[in-house]
């Protein structure tokens, strides 16, 4: 038995029974359904009032050519419709007058199912995107995502906000480990971009504004990372030394985190490298571990039958934003500027004028000449706001002493 099946046939139903009840459904749509012969035939029905059909504006009962006029209709987009299933619909439907409450059921599965797709597509991405190099594939994707969760928001009729899921509903996912067709070389890249971190003097200045610890897929060496910022911060010297020391004074040593040997490994044989270009590559795999986790975690969540829309586009929204702050990183590591969010103060030209004048006069600092200078006359907008009678007095300042 399926609920959500049973839902589609009562709405379809209601409508075959009742065309009436279409103008309480104008917020669902044919793509709302979830099979194609639904969809066919609430298309259909919802285009027969528009071509005038007679069983909209008919007082009496309504007449059989309301259903085989629907079934015709939409036998042109499917095959296999035929009058006996109009019929079952009808059977399906148990109060016609409900069918608002049947719409949201279909609503409530067509926004599951929209995001768990959505979620798929970042997925996929972002494996693509570890393949080829890149990032931009995963970022349209979650773009796309984040504006179909906030369409959904807008048709459930929810505030599109991000929400953190309570751990009863939360997905259980893994830490944020390298996808398989990256493993091999991200590692490598977060090895040496230590050791050039180590040996070469000013490095850290190439990365630390937008490398975190937790770009690393290698816990340990983000660890490693940790303390070479932490040496940075302090401004102590960084060499190899330095860094074992901070390892120790951190218990990464004791709790078997690392071993002496393995951070010598690590910092033996460095030859010549940028540290900003290999601190991109750790950034870069970052932001598509991240994507994939973010949508793994979006995944879990709309596949839960038993979470509301609105709770589900909400959790899926707070997914987003590691996603969201791994990007605005990486955005600075390219260079590129933060997109400016849209400001909520009125264009000037919004304002009125008398109270941008009112607002200059009150608030204008007077000029000061050097002594010697004789001083020009103030404009007249200065001495006098819209509407006052009485020139604003400004205590005069002491000249400058000289020397």
């Amino acid at each position: 038995m399926n609920p959500l099946h049973n839902a589609e046939q009562a709405v379809l139903g209601s409508v075959l029974l009742d065309p009436e009840q279409l103008a309480h459904l104008t917020w669902l749509a044919p793509g709302h359904f979830d099979r194609p012969v639904h969809q066919a035939l609430f298309a259909a029905l919802r285009k027969l009032p528009d071509d005038g059909h007679h069983a909209t504006t008919a007082e009496t009962p309504v007449p059989l050519s309301w259903v085989t006029d629907a079934v015709d209709a939409a036998g042109l987009h499917v095959r296999g419709l035929t009058a006996v299933y109009a019929h079952t619909l009808v059977s399906a439907c148990p109060h016609a007058a409900h069918a608002p409450v049947y719409g949201r059921m279909v609503l409530e599965g067509a926004i599951h199912r929209s995001i768990t797709g959505h979620a798929i597509r970042l997925h996929q991405a972002a494996r693509a995107d570890a393949l080829r190099g890149g990032v931009e594939g995963a970022l349209h994707c979650a773009d796309v995502l984040s504006g179909v969760l906030s369409d959904l928001a807008q048709r459930w009729g929810s505030e599109p906000r991000p929400v953190e899921p309570p751990p009863a509903t939360a997905p259980v996912t893994a830490a944020l480990a390298p996808l398989p067709v990256e493993a091999g070389q991200a590692v490598e890249d977060e090895r040496f971009l230590l050791a050039v971190l180590t040996e070469r003097q000013k490095a850290m200045d190439e990365v630390v504004d937008w490398l975190r610890p937790g770009d690393f897929s290698d816990p340990a060496l983000g660890q490693l990372y940790r303390c070479l910022a932490a040496l940075h911060h302090r401004g102590e010297p960084i060499d190899r030394i330095t860094l074992l020391w901070e390892a120790q004074r951190r218990g990464l040593l004791s709790a078997g985190t690392l071993s002496g040997d393995q951070l010598t490994a690590i910092c033996d044989g460095v030859g010549s490298g940028s540290a900003e270009w290999l601190g991109e590559q750790v950034l870069r795999s970052s932001v598509t571990r991240t994507a994939a986790a973010s949508a793994n975690a979006i995944r879990d969540l709309a596949e839960n039958d038993a979470l509301a829309p609105g709770h589900l586009i909400s959790h899926a929204l707070h997914a987003l934003g590691p996603l969201t702050e791994v990007r605005t990183r990486w955005r600075a590591a390219q260079g590129h500027n933060a997109p400016q969010q849209p400001s909520s103060v009125p264009p000037p030209e919004a304002v009125p004028t008398g109270r941008v004048r009112a607002a200059l006069a009150r608030s204008a600092s007077q000029h000061i000449p050097p002594e010697g200078d004789t001083p020009s006359r103030p404009s007249p907008h200065r001495l006098r706001a819209p509407g006052s009678q009485l020139t604003p007095q400004f205590p005069a300042a002491a000249p400058p002493s000289r020397t």
